[in-house]
C-alpha cells in the first residue's frame, strides 16, 4: 500500500489535535448473512473543539450487523479491563498499556525487516484447554517457541500458546488476524471465541484465521507470578486514591514492598524479558511460523499500544491494523496512567445523567449535579467512617470500574443507593456478590498472574519516576483537576521501585510505512480517553485514520455495538476500504 493511500485531510493548524469531522467517502456493501439494508447518517460533531472543520453529511447504505452490547460484568463481578469476560477481579484493574523500541539491538530483527525463519518442526494444531474448547467446536491450539531474550536468539526459549479459528472459506481467505484483548496481562487465548460470539461479521471470518494468544508471561505462555494472595488485598493495576501527601508516602511503602515481592518471586528471570517490544517481536515470530508474508492485527486497550509498537517495528510485515480504545503511546507511561483521571472526569457525566433520569428508582439526585454531589458525599463519609472492607478509596475504585460501560450503571447505582441510605448490610451483600469483598485468606489471588504480568511489562517498558515527592505533587494537582478520580491516577505504584528497569529504549512511533492503521476511539472512555486516539492520529500521520464514536464506554469495534464503527472496521479488514477521518453518531 502506498504511504499516501489514504485521502489527505486539510489541516487547521500545526497545533490542532487530529479530529474526526471529515466524512466517509464511499458506499460499502457487506456480505453478512441475514442483515437488513439500512441508511446510516454520519455527521460531524460541530460542538467538539478538538476536531477538524467540515459539515458535510454522507449517507451510507450498508448491510449492518448490530453487535451485542459490550458486557463489562462477568458473572456477578465487575470486569477489569473490559476485555476479559471469563473472570472478574473484584477491585482489581488489569487496564490498558504497552511499549517497544525504535532501533533494534544486535541479533534482533531490524525495524521493518520481519522474521522469516521457519520452524524446525511444522506446527501441530490440536485441542485447546477444556474451558476454551467447550465454547467453540472449531477452535484449535498449539505452541510456538520464541527466544526468552531476543538479544540471544540461540539461547533459552519459552513456549507461547496460541489459538486459531480458521477461515472456512479458502477462496476468500486473506491471511491471519492477530488479536490482543489488553492488559497487559490479560489472557487472549479465547479472544477468537469472544469475537465470534459477539457477532463479528462473516466477511471477517472468511477473510482471516483469527489468532488468539496468551502473550509471554501470561496464562499458558511461561507465566510469571509475584505470588499475590487474597489476604494481601492488592488492589490491582490502578493506584488507590490518595487524599494527601501522607497517604502517598504510606502508599509508597506498600508499592516498594510489592516491587520487592515480585523481584523475590521472579524465578528464572523471566520478568526481565517481558516488554511490549518483545511481545511485538513475538507477534512477528508467530506470523513467520504460520507461514504468512504479512499479518493483520486487532488490539484493544493495552492492545492499542502493542499494535502501535508492532506496526512501528515491523511496517513491512504488518497488513491491516485496527487499534481500539487507545493509550496514545507504545508504553503505559506515567503520563498515560494519569489520563485515567481525565477519562473518569469525561465519562462521569454520562452516569450522572443516567442516574438523574432514574431518580425515582435509585434516589441519587434529580439532576446530574445532585447525583455528582451524592458521589462526593458518600466518598467523604467513607473516608471518615469506613465500613469493614469498604472505605472511600475502595468506593472510588468501584465507581471508576462502573464507568467503563453503561451496562454496569445499574449495579453502580445499587451500590450508591445502599451507601446513601447507610445500609451497610446491603452494601456488603452487593460487594460480596461481585467479588469485591473476598474473605481474608493466604490463598493465592486468582488475579496474581494478571497483576504480575501487568507490572513486569509496564515497569520494564519505560523509565518511571522514583521520587515520592513527584507523586505527592501529581496527586495534589490531579485531585483539583480531576476530582472524580485524579487522586488515584496521580498516585505511586510499584514501578517507582522496580529493580530492573527498561532493558532498551521505548519504541518510537514510526510514521513511515504503509497507510494501514485504523484508529477507533469512543469520545468518553474512562480508561483510555479520546486524547489517546488523537495522539496516535497525529503521530502516525498519513499512515492512519481516526474513527471517533459518540459513546460512553471502553471498546469500539465489535465490542462497542456502534453500527457506523462496525461498518468502517469491517470494510477496512475485509475489503481494504479506506475512509477519511470519521465521526460516528451514537447508535
Amino acid at each position: 500500500m502506498a504511504a499516501d493511500a489514504f485521502p489527505r485531510m486539510r489541516r487547521v493548524g500545526a497545533d490542532d489535535a487530529p479530529g474526526s469531522m471529515s466524512m466517509c467517502s464511499r458506499n460499502t456493501m457487506f456480505r453478512q448473512q441475514g442483515q437488513q439494508w439500512r441508511a446510516l447518517r454520519i455527521q460531524p460533531q460541530a460542538s467538539d473543539p478538538q476536531t477538524y472543520g467540515g459539515t458535510d453529511t454522507v449517507v451510507h447504505e450498508a448491510k449492518i450487523n448490530a453487535a451485542a452490547q459490550f458486557d463489562c460484568v462477568v458473572g456477578t463481578r465487575f470486569i477489569t479491563d473490559g476485555m476479559d469476560r471469563r473472570r472478574g477481579m473484584g477491585l482489581a484493574l488489569a487496564l490498558t498499556a504497552a511499549l517497544g523500541i525504535g532501533g533494534a539491538v544486535a541479533a534482533v530483527p531490524s525495524a521493518g525487516a520481519g522474521q522469516r525463519s521457519a520452524p524446525a518442526v511444522p506446527l501441530t494444531w490440536g485441542a485447546c484447554p477444556a474451558e476454551i474448547a467447550a465454547a467453540s467446536p472449531t477452535i484449535q491450539c498449539t505452541t510456538v517457541p520464541v527466544p526468552l531474550d531476543y538479544q540471544e536468539p540461540a539461547g533459552p526459549t519459552i513456549e507461547l500458546t496460541i489459538s486459531r479459528i480458521a477461515s472456512a472459506n479458502p477462496q476468500k481467505r486473506r491471511g491471519v488476524l492477530l488479536l490482543n484483548p489488553g492488559g497487559p496481562g490479560l489472557a487472549g487465548l479465547d479472544m477468537p471465541v469472544q469475537l465470534v460470539s459477539r457477532g463479528i461479521p462473516v466477511g471477517v471470518l472468511d477473510a482471516y484465521d483469527l489468532i488468539g494468544m496468551d502473550t509471554r508471561g501470561v496464562g499458558r505462555s511461561a507465566p510469571v507470578d509475584c505470588k499475590f494472595t487474597v489476604e494481601q488485598g492488592y488492589l490491582g493495576n490502578v493506584p488507590p486514591w490518595a487524599k494527601d501527601a501522607a497517604t502517598v508516602a504510606a502508599d509508597a511503602q506498600a508499592a516498594k514492598a510489592v516491587a520487592e515481592q515480585c523481584a523475590a518471586n521472579d524465578m528464572g528471570g523471566r520478568m526481565a524479558h517481558m516488554s511490549t517490544a518483545n511481545t511485538a517481536r513475538d507477534l512477528d515470530r508467530i506470523r513467520a511460523v504460520l507461514g504468512e508474508r504479512k499479518a493483520s492485527f486487532f488490539g484493544l486497550s493495552y492492545g492499542s499500544a502493542l499494535g502501535a509498537a508492532y506496526a512501528s517495528m515491523f511496517p513491512a510485515t504488518t497488513d491491516r491494523i485496527i487499534i481500539d480504545s487507545n493509550l496514545g503511546d507504545t508504553a503505559l507511561t506515567r503520563t498515560a496512567l494519569r489520563r485515567f483521571g481525565l477519562g473518569a472526569e469525561q465519562a462521569f457525566p454520562g452516569f450522572t445523567r443516567w442516574a438523574a433520569e432514574r431518580h425515582s428508582a435509585y434516589g441519587l439526585g434529580r439532576t446530574p449535579k445532585e447525583v455528582s454531589n451524592t458521589y462526593f458525599t458518600i466518598a467523604e463519609r467513607l473516608d471518615r467512617e469506613p465500613i469493614p472492607g469498604l472505605d472511600g478509596r475502595v468506593f472510588r475504585q468501584f465507581t471508576f470500574l462502573g464507568l467503563y460501560n453503561n451496562t454496569t450503571y445499574g449495579m453502580l447505582a445499587q451500590l450508591w443507593q445502599s451507601l446513601k441510605a447507610s445500609d451497610e448490610a446491603a452494601a456488603k451483600r452487593l460487594l460480596t456478590a461481585r467479588g469485591g469483598l473476598p474473605a481474608a485468606s493466604a490463598q493465592p489471588s486468582p488475579s496474581s498472574n494478571t497483576f504480575s504480568a501487568f507490572l513486569a511489562v509496564t515497569c520494564n517498558d519505560t523509565e518511571w519516576e522514583g521520587n515520592v515527592e513527584a507523586y505527592q505533587r501529581s496527586v495534589a494537582e490531579d485531585r483539583k483537576r480531576y476530582p472524580v478520580f485524579g487522586g488515584a491516577s496521580g498516585n505511586i505504584n510499584a514501578c517507582a521501585f522496580w529493580s530492573r528497569g527498561p532493558a532498551e529504549p521505548q519504541v518510537k512511533i514510526n510514521d513511515r510505512g504503509p497507510a494501514n492503521i485504523l484508529i477507533m476511539q469512543n469520545r468518553r472512555d474512562a480508561a483510555t480517553p479520546l486524547v489517546g486516539g488523537q495522539i496516535y492520529r497525529k503521530k502516525f500521520a498519513q499512515r492512519s485514520r481516526l474513527v471517533t464514536v459518540d459513546d460512553n464506554r471502553h471498546g469500539v469495534y465489535v465490542y462497542g455495538g456502534n453500527a457506523c464503527a462496525l461498518i468502517i472496521g469491517t470494510a477496512w479488514l475485509v475489503d481494504g476500504e479506506r475512509f477519511k477521518d470519521t465521526s460516528c453518531p451514537a447508535s
